[in-house]
């Protein structure tokens, strides 16, 4: 009978030690899903960062040719300038059309006093 207890004392025993590894072999299998992610976004990072020095080289060339005061200045006179076309554009097909309209009321006028 002595045998037979530690028998089952032990049999009770491995079936612990393997339930606790199992559950740390779930626990590392948890981790290293983890670490992947954090690769994964450390990855994701270093191309944000690498974009980042990208941006920052482009906008130190543009700041070399033209300031951000002078950009808005720009922007605005091109702004004035569209207006400008329209404006033109504009009074030039109305001028048009009342030359147009004189110039058939002036055939007319002569038709008509012939």
């Amino acid at each position: 009978m002595g045998t037979d207890d530690t028998k089952n004392g032990w049999n009770e025993y491995s079936r612990l030690v393997l339930a606790e590894l199992e559950k740390i072999n779930k626990k590392i299998e948890e981790n290293t899903q983890d670490i992947n992610e954090l690769r994964q976004d450390l990855t994701k990072l270093e191309s944000i960062k690498n974009e980042m020095s990208e941006v920052k080289g482009w906008k130190k060339e543009v700041d070399e040719v033209v300031s951000p005061t002078q950009m808005k200045e720009l922007s605005k006179e091109v702004d004035e300038l569209k207006t400008f076309k329209t404006k033109s554009t504009t009074i030039w097909v109305v001028v048009q059309i009342v030359f147009g309209i004189l110039a058939t009321l002036f055939g007319w006028y002569l038709k008509a006093s012939s």
